[in-house]
């Protein structure tokens, strides 16, 4: 367990809800903070229409800031998500690291967020992964609604294993299992994830929970258990998909990191520089955020 990695995607999956749009200043700001204290992954952005997406306006110049020579530290990788082949193009000319892209396991949800079946956004997705990795570049896919859907409520775990079945079958081996609906459980997470293995046992899973019912760092304990090493959070537990019937935050990247501390993995990384952050978020957003630890400080002894 001391191999977990974590994937902060508080730039992005933690701001793209907000209607308060956060400054170029300030994003830089809150990662290099993120960068300072061991995280091993940042999501700066994603490649949307910023009309659609005003707060991910800006993606191309955070990437352009955080791979200049004076700023770029070895220590963390920077990821981006994209939706389509505008975004990849977009994503390539500023350097994207990690390129992240998924399909929805629920009809409804795919429609809402990509305007596709779940068969046509695959197919899409597997191809721009393919073209990707052929540049070079690494690559997460990822199954979003894994868990449930607020639209449809259950997901069979037949479809989501389809899927999953479907990008090994292209050589893709970097898969996230996204819980866009917050609707896991920690018996269904193991599950989920022992059948995975069953597929192909090389397979590097990673798993994204949101926290909307109180289930996320359960979740990402039963994850854990089951031999999953990567985890995406966000910092003070913001976040939320904007193509969801009830969006709520991910799980806390502070919250996740404390309860990693108290059973002694990953004590380099340092949970009091996000608990700033968060503290810097909270002021800025003029309101509580979902995380605790952010609010009673860490567990000393």
């Amino acid at each position: 367990m001391n191999e977990i990695i974590l994937h902060e995607v508080g730039p992005r999956d933690g701001l793209q809800i907000e209607e308060q749009i956060v400054t170029l200043e300030l994003k830089i700001k809150w990662i290099e903070g993120l960068i300072n204290s061991g995280i091993d992954i940042i999501q700066l952005g994603s490649f949307v229409n910023p009309k659609r997406v005003p707060q991910m306006a800006d993606t191309e110049e955070l990437f352009k800031y955080f791979l200049l020579p004076e700023h770029r530290k070895e220590t963390v990788t920077f990821s981006g998500l994209v939706l389509n082949e505008k975004g990849v193009e977009r994503g390539m000319n500023c350097g994207v690291e990690l390129f992240c892209m998924g399909v929805s396991a629920s009809e409804t949800h795919s429609m809402k967020n990509t305007g596709m079946t779940i068969e046509e956004a695959q197919k899409r997705i597997i191809e721009m992964a393919k073209g990707v990795m052929a540049a070079g570049k690494n690559t997460q896919v990822s199954v979003q609604s894994a868990f449930g859907c607020g639209f449809e409520g259950k997901v069979p775990e037949e479809k989501v294993l389809g899927i999953v079945q479907k990008y090994l079958e292209a050589g893709i081996k970097n898969i996230s299992l996204a819980d866009t609906a917050g609707h896991a459980n920690p018996f269904m997470v193991e599950k989920m994830i022992n059948e995975i293995y069953k597929l192909d046992s090389t397979v590097n899973i990673a798993c994204h929970f949101h926290d909307t019912y109180a289930m996320g760092l359960a979740n990402c304990y039963a994850a854990m258990k089951a031999g999953v090493k990567l985890f995406e959070t966000s910092f003070g537990g913001l976040g939320g998909c904007l193509f969801t019937a009830v969006a709520s935050g991910n799980v806390c990247t502070e919250d996740f990191v404390h309860m990693l501390h108290r059973m002694n993995i990953r004590k380099d990384i340092d949970v009091n520089i996000i608990n700033e952050i968060s503290n810097d978020a909270c002021k800025f957003f003029n309101r509580e955020l979902p995380g605790v630890v952010y609010k009673t400080g860490e567990i000393k002894y």
